[in-house]
C-alpha cells in the first residue's frame, strides 16, 4: 500500500515552491510510467496484448496514453484501445440487471465480450481487426466509425477500461501483461485521514463530468454509490491479479483541483443522496492551500479532468 500524503507538507511546498512542487510530482508520476514500459516491453515476446485496468476516475486514458509514449521511446509502437468502445446496446429482455431492477451499467455483460476475446487471439495472431465504435448518446454502434487494427512486428495493443482485468476477458490471454490503476494515497491530517482516496477519485470524476460529459456534480453524486458497488463487485476482486499496482494519485492535485470541484460541488443541496460523504468531503477540501492550474503540464494526468491538455479523448 502506498504511504499517505500529508496535509502539512502539501500546504508548505503549495506555498513555498508551487512549480517546483508540481513538476517533482508530475517527474515521480512519470517514472513509474516509465517502469511499466519497461515491463511491458520485457513481456512484449510473450504477449503483445496488455490489459489496464481501474475503478472510475484513475486516470486510465491518460495513463494508457503516457505509458504508449514511454514505449515509444524504446522503440515499441503501442495502441491505446478503450474497452468502452465495446459497449453494446441493450436488450431489456437479457440485460444485466441491479438488486432493484435497474439495468447494471456497471457490469461487464455490458461488453461485447465474446468479440473482445476474438478481437484479442486475433491481433495475437497479427491478425487484422475492426475496432467498433460505440455511441453513448444513442446508445448504438457507429460502423462507419470503427477503425482497422493490425498488429505487426514489435507492436503492442493496450486496452483499457473499468473490466479489463476481470477473468471473463483476460483467462484465455495468462501471458497478457496485467496492470491495475487507482488513486491509491489518502491524505492524513497528523495521524488521522483527512482526505481518503475515494474522495480523489470523486473530485476527479465530478470535474471532469461537468467538463466534458455533459454531467452536473448532482448527478455524479446521485451516481456515484452504484459506480462503486460496481467497484466492489466488478473491479477490485481481481486488481491483485495485476503485474503491478499503479499509484494514480499526486501529491500536489487536491491543490490543482480544488477550485474547480468546489465550484461544481457549491450548489449542491444538503438533502442530496450521499450528502454525509459529500459534506465530509467539502470542509476537508477547504483546508487545501491552491496552486494555479497553468502550471500543469499539457501530458498530465490532471488535463484528462480539467481539460487543457495535449491528448485527445
Amino acid at each position: 500500500m502506498p504511504y499517505p500524503y500529508s496535509i502539512e507538507t502539501i500546504n508548505k511546498r503549495a506555498v513555498a515552491d508551487p512549480r517546483g512542487f508540481a513538476q517533482e510530482c508530475e517527474a515521480i508520476f512519470n517514472r513509474k510510467v516509465d517502469e511499466v514500459a519497461a515491463s511491458i516491453a520485457e513481456r512484449s515476446e510473450l504477449s503483445r496484448v496488455v490489459f489496464l485496468s481501474g475503478p472510475s476516475g484513475s486516470g486510465k486514458t491518460t495513463t494508457a496514453k503516457k505509458i504508449c509514449d514511454a514505449l515509444e521511446g524504446i522503440g515499441i509502437h503501442a495502441h491505446p484501445i478503450a474497452m468502452d468502445k465495446y459497449y453494446t446496446s441493450h436488450d431489456p429482455q437479457t440485460a444485466p440487471r441491479t438488486d432493484d431492477g435497474e439495468i447494471d451499467l456497471e457490469s461487464p455483460y455490458c461488453l461485447d465480450l465474446e468479440l473482445l476475446v476474438d478481437h484479442f487471439t486475433k491481433l495475437e495472431q497479427g491478425i487484422e481487426v475492426e475496432i467498433p465504435h460505440f455511441d453513448f448518446k444513442s446508445q448504438l454502434r457507429i460502423p462507419e466509425r470503427a477503425v482497422s487494427l493490425k498488429l505487426h512486428e514489435g507492436e503492442v495493443v493496450i486496452f483499457e477500461g473499468i473490466h479489463a482485468l476481470n477473468d471473463l476477458l483476460t483467462s484465455k490471454h495468462p501471458n497478457a501483461f496485467k496492470l491495475y490503476i487507482s488513486a491509491r494515497s489518502d491524505i492524513i491530517n497528523k495521524n488521522d485521514i483527512c482526505f481518503k482516496r475515494t474522495w480523489t477519485r470523486l473530485m476527479r470524476r465530478v470535474v471532469r463530468d461537468s467538463f466534458f460529459r455533459g454531467t452536473g456534480a448532482l448527478d455524479t453524486i446521485r451516481m456515484w454509490a452504484n459506480v462503486r458497488r460496481g467497484e466492489k463487485e466488478y473491479i477490485s476482486p481481481f486488481k491483485y491479479k495485476a503485474d503491478i499496482l499503479f499509484d494514480s494519485s499526486m501529491q500536489y492535485e487536491v491543490t490543482v483541483m480544488k477550485p474547480y470541484a468546489l465550484d461544481a460541488l457549491r450548489h449542491i443541496p444538503e438533502e442530496t443522496d450521499r450528502s454525509d460523504e459529500l459534506y465530509g468531503m467539502l470542509p476537508e477540501l477547504q483546508e487545501f492551500e491552491q496552486i494555479d492550474s497553468a502550471i500543469v503540464p499539457a501530458d498530465s494526468i490532471l488535463r484528462e479532468f480539467i481539460g487543457g491538455g495535449s491528448y485527445e479523448y
